[in-house]
């Protein structure tokens, strides 16, 4: 949840039930990620990494038939639930554990300084003309699906990053060194003025799937790694599905070590005739530093 003063630096999720599993399911998957903390980790690690067949193990070790899908629970802990609590209180103070890919079938809890990211309360909402054709709108299969098409049709990454971008795929998978598997929302390539170019990893979570930073940190390995955007400046969004149609935008930035917010936007999109006088002069104001 935000802090009081309305920031973003917070950390861990409110304990989301998920949408896709049961609460009894959710039960289980704590008692196995906290059977495999407590066999891997020792007091002072700030890392340390465990491989899938942990998980069946574990299960195992507890007296219950292991979940069908393994990764799930790895999952359920990446963008729904909260870690157990005697996960968390081993985490030093200002660090949080993520649980990242470390190759394939193989993770790797870390501490960071940030885990989650939530929008800003009380942050200037942007009208902005709403050019979804409708049929995408009524077909659109699921509310990320629905997202990611508001982001690309609106043009907001242009919007919001101030360069001219162009949704290059969707949901591509692939893998990377010491990662794993990862899944990619959309990735875009963009040019600004000056004629520098852009590769943009897009993160986009709506209902009760928080925004994490782990997807951050992958989609910038990947776009590292590659050689053909070795010249690209990588700049990673993330985008949420906020309450009364709003949409809030993030641009982030990993240094090899943690992640941090570099901007943050909320946007509604509205009819032209829903944006007043009042609204445009109101955007125009200088910001602040």
């Amino acid at each position: 949840m935000p802090k009081p003063d309305g920031s973003t630096a917070v950390q861990e999720p409110a304990g989301q039930e998920s949408s896709t599993t049961s609460p009894k399911a959710e039960a289980k998957y704590k008692r196995i990620i906290r059977d495999i903390f407590d066999r891997f980790y020792t007091p002072g690690a700030t890392e340390f990494e465990f491989g899938r067949e942990e998980i069946a193990r574990s299960a195992a070790s507890l007296e219950f038939e292991p979940p069908k899908n393994l990764g799930d629970v790895i999952y359920s802990f990446r963008y729904r639930n909260r870690l157990p609590q005697e996960i968390l209180d081993t985490q030093p103070e200002g660090k949080h554990w993520l649980i990242l890919g470390a190759g394939d079938a193989r993770y790797r809890f870390r501490l960071s300084d940030l885990a989650y990211i939530y929008p800003s309360k009380g942050l200037l909402v942007r009208k902005i003309p709403d050019a979804t054709p409708e049929i995408i709108a009524q077909y659109a299969l699921t509310d990320e699906q629905a997202l990611l098409a508001k982001i690309r049709y609106n043009r907001l990454i242009d919007i919001f990053l101030g360069i001219t971008a162009y949704s290059l795929q969707n949901h591509l998978r692939t893998k990377i060194a010491n990662y794993g598997q990862i899944e990619i929302d959309e990735l875009y390539v963009g040019v600004d003025a000056r004629g520098a170019q852009y590769i943009v990893p897009v993160q986009a979570k709506s209902g009760k799937d928080v925004l994490g930073v782990i997807q951050t940190i992958q989609d910038t390995v990947f776009c590292a790694s590659q050689p053909k955007y070795a010249r690209c400046i990588p700049r990673p969004v993330s985008a949420q599905f906020m309450p009364n149609d709003i949409i809030a935008m993030f641009e982030l930035n990993f240094d090899g070590n943690d992640v941090s917010i570099v901007r943050e936007r909320h946007y509604r999109l509205s009819d032209a005739s829903q944006i007043s006088a009042d609204d445009l002069k109101k955007y125009g104001l200088p910001e602040p530093d």
